[in-house]
């Protein structure tokens, strides 16, 4: 993995001296035409600048859609934009862990960097005194054993992120302010309305339980609207479950009368598959929205959309009518 690194960080730096990506000195902002050059790291932080942004400034998407985020390593010429860039948003070091990396080898003194779990409230496990590790909240992301990621998946938090990222923009472009600060509180009125759907579709179903055949990925859904959630495997999708726990997903989703099985998007669904094939369960796609694919950026498909399309999956999958 270190040699891995090495190797990014010296083709980085080839690339730098090659192509000349030292900061630019024709302004403020890094393209020299008074548009912030915004990189964000994963696409819920790139749809949320996206709107903050409104037409306003660049924003990219560094991971290339149809990736899998969690097994994503930067390539050389994503350390050479940010080089050029006036802020980088990551979600936190869980998620991103080679993010310390590519800020070292970018080189760039001038850059905003924003880390988007700023001021979130993370589950994770947290070992006690005695060892034992149980999940846990906790108002930062130090001290965790592990911490789930997703925090963009509590719509609470989404509005928490769309707050920090608008100081950010209106740090690297204070002539703007108003526009952003108008722009991030419209996105945070659909975020706010996307919640009130989900309180209202989901207080009434017939199952409060769902099972993910996938990684831990939608903690912070199911702990906002008070239901139970149980995946495959933990935090990582490289992980593999034991036999036992595949015979209890099946035990559990009998015990509780579950039709339906979800799978992630962006990963073949081959845990949820046996699952579904040993129990009769019916598959159903949740998405994490860590990234989306080609298709689906093409078709102009909005983390509002994946989020009303879940909701629907869940309303299915909770009898909820």
């Amino acid at each position: 993995m270190n040699n891995r690194k090495n190797y990014i960080l010296i083709m980085a730096l080839l690339t730098c001296l090659a192509f000349s990506c030292s900061p630019s000195k024709e302004g403020k902002t890094g393209n020299g035409q008074g548009r912030l050059k915004v990189i964000a790291s994963l696409y819920p932080l790139y749809e949320f600048a996206r709107n903050i942004s409104g037409g306003q400034a660049d924003v990219a998407l560094l991971l290339p859609p149809g990736i899998e985020p969690h097994s994503f390593e930067p390539r050389p010429t994503d350390i050479v934009n940010l080089g050029s860039a006036d802020i980088f948003i990551y979600t936190n070091k869980f998620m991103e862990p080679w993010a310390e990396d590519i800020l070292r080898g970018a080189g760039n003194s001038r850059l905003i960097v924003v880390d988007a779990g700023k001021g979130i409230d993370f589950i994770g496990a947290l070992e006690d005194e005695e060892g034992r590790r149980g999940l846990h909240k906790h108002h930062d992301q130090e001290g965790f054993a592990a911490a789930d990621p997703h925090i963009w998946l509590d719509f609470d938090n989404a509005q928490k992120i769309v707050d920090t990222l608008a100081e950010a923009f209106i740090a690297g472009d204070p002539a703007k302010r108003d526009v952003y600060l108008q722009n991030a509180e419209i996105y945070k009125l659909q975020l706010r309305s996307l919640d009130k759907r989900y309180r209202e579709n989901l207080a009434g179903c017939k199952k409060r339980i769902f099972i993910n055949g996938g990684h831990f990925t939608f903690g912070y859904l199911a702990a906002r609207y008070g239901l139970k959630y149980i995946a495959a495997y933990g935090y990582s999708p490289d992980a593999e479950p034991a036999a036992r726990d595949l015979a209890d997903l099946s035990r559990l989703l009998r015990k509780n009368g579950l039709k339906h099985l979800f799978y992630e998007e962006l990963m073949t669904p081959r845990i949820a598959q046996t699952i579904a094939e040993e129990t009769g369960a019916e598959l159903l796609k949740l998405h994490g929205a860590h990234n989306i694919s080609r298709e689906e950026l093409a078709a102009g498909v909005t983390f509002i959309d994946l989020m009303e399309d879940n909701l629907e999956q869940l309303i299915t999958g909770l009898q909820c009518r």
